[in-house]
Formats: C-alpha cells, sequence, structure tokens
C-alpha cells in the first residue's frame, strides 16, 4: 500500500500516512476540506489563536509527521490521528462536520482492512483509475510499476539513501538515461505541471520505465554501492538499460517512444469520442 497517496473528501485531497501503529491525517488538509479555505494554512493559525485549548491539544497530542508536498517532496506535517481530528472539528462552525465524520469512520476501516489483506489496496486502486477513466489494460501495467518503483526505493534505502532530495536526484539520472529527458523537462514535454508523469505514460513508456528501475535494483543488489556518487552510477547503467531497449525499438518502428500523449480530461476525450459515433 502506498502510505503516501492522499485520499479524496468532496474533491478536496488528505493526505495519509501510517505512524507509529495508526493512520495519520494532514491537520492542514483536514481544515481545507472542512472550511474550503483557500489558505487553510492561515485559516489553522488563527484558530489556535483564538481557541487556546484546542492549540494546547494541538501542541499536545498531534505530532511532525513526514508526508509528500504537491511537488512530490517530503515534508514535516503537523498531523492527527482520527481521535485527533474528531477533536479538531468539535472546534470548526461547519455544514460538513458530519459527513467528514463518516468519511473518516469509513477511511479508517478501509486502511484496516487493507493492512489484513493487502490486495484489497490493488482493488481500490483500481477503482479509482477506472473512475478517471483508464482502460483497464493501462491500469494493470500502472500498478506493476508501483510494485517495480517499491523494491527500488527499499533498495536505495538499504544503501543509506534517505533524503527526498536524493531519491529526486537519482530518479531524474535514471530517467534521463532511458528517455533523455529529465524528468522536468519530460513533464513538460507531455504538458504537464503539478501531475504524476507515471499516470500520464503510454503503455510502452511505463514498460521501459519499470525495465530501467527493475535493472536499477538488480545491478544495486549485484555492485552493492556504499556512496551516494556510487548510486548515482548505478542509477545511469540501469537507466541506459532500458535507454539502448528504447533506441532499438525506434530503430525498428522508426517512430519516437517519447510521446506527447497526456491523460489529461481523459473522461471528456472518451464522450466526445462516443458522441462522434453517434
Amino acid at each position: 500500500m502506498d502510505k503516501n497517496q492522499p485520499l479524496a473528501f468532496e474533491n478536496k485531497n488528505v493526505r495519509i500516512t501510517w505512524f507509529k501503529d495508526d493512520w495519520y491525517f494532514s491537520i492542514v488538509d483536514v481544515i481545507g476540506a472542512l472550511t474550503d479555505s483557500v489558505n487553510p494554512t492561515d485559516y489553522l493559525k488563527k484558530l489556535r489563536k483564538r481557541d487556546e485549548e484546542l492549540a494546547t491539544y494541538l501542541g499536545t497530542n498531534c505530532p511532525q509527521v513526514e508526508m509528500l508536498t504537491l511537488t512530490n517532496k517530503k515534508r514535516l506535517t503537523l498531523a492527527g490521528n482520527t481521535k485527533d481530528v474528531f477533536r479538531i472539528i468539535q472546534s470548526i462552525p461547519s455544514k460538513k462536520a458530519e459527513p467528514f465524520k463518516l468519511w473518516l469512520a469509513q477511511v479508517g476501516k478501509e486502511r484496516i482492512d487493507e493492512i489484513q489483506d493487502p490486495e484489497l489496496t490493488i482493488d481500490r486502486a483500481m477503482k479509482v483509475y477506472l473512475q478517471k477513466g483508464y482502460s483497464k489494460e493501462w491500469i494493470n501495467q500502472r500498478l506493476k510499476t508501483i510494485e517495480v518503483r517499491k523494491e527500488l526505493t527499499n533498495e536505495w534505502e538499504s544503501r543509506g539513501v534517505i533524503k527526498p532530495n536524493e531519491f529526486a536526484i537519482l530518479t531524474n539520472v535514471l530517467t534521463k538515461a532511458w528517455s533523455g529527458k529529465t524528468v522536468k523537462s519530460y513533464k513538460e514535454f507531455k504538458n504537464l505541471k503539478k501531475e504524476n508523469l507515471r499516470d500520464h505514460m503510454t503503455n510502452i513508456e511505463l514498460i521501459l520505465n519499470m525495465l530501467a528501475e527493475a535493472s536499477t535494483t538488480e545491478l544495486s543488489k549485484k555492485t552493492k554501492p556504499e556512496t551516494f556518487e556510487e548510486n548515482e552510477e548505478t542509477a545511469k547503467e540501469g537507466g541506459s538499460i532500458a535507454g539502448q531497449a528504447r533506441k532499438t525499438l525506434e530503430l525498428k518502428t522508426k517512430e519516437k517512444i517519447i510521446s506527447k500523449t497526456n491523460n489529461l480530461n481523459i473522461k471528456t476525450k472518451k464522450i466526445k469520442k462516443l458522441n462522434s459515433k453517434t
């Protein structure tokens, strides 16, 4: 299960992560979901000032937990478990309070069930992608990439890679080695901004990216890099294996593999296609 996968409450993302044997929610995200505030961080600051009892409660019970930002960087974030979130709800006059409580209870149950049966995590991810309009064939490929990526990050961690920017640097090296583009230029090529690059790759792009990551994992296990520079070299070598495969395929098909195709507004595209047939 992806412990940093945000959940949606009425189109508002709420980050959640596993911490000290419990699920912890981003307090700022909870505030944003309950209030629709354009600046939930500022809302929380003002709330703590006018409600001293709540401020004391947050300071005593709610830890700073590492979570991903919108730009996919890990940052310490004020977080609370279900009990803490219920306490916060008491201090916020919101018509969404009751629906949010029900949503919170359901989320808690689903996550506990997933710990007991990890296959439920896959089922949930499948449903989310289907709702977005992706094909089952693409989804199966995408879910496999998550497994391969996790194996790679676990291997990097075992080699001493622990800082968020280090993961980003290694991913950049690997991506450029197989695609010829940095992550940033790849996203710009596909006209993406904050979206996840893998969610906008074609099947063949996903396959080559998986080959790059799987190759890097196997090379790392074999060579056992000890320094960050050695990890960089291994990432480059692993990416180059997939890069050579890309070049060979492009030579045979006389077509570029790296595509401008993205999946933005995928539902709209499907509806237009269906309408054109009627």
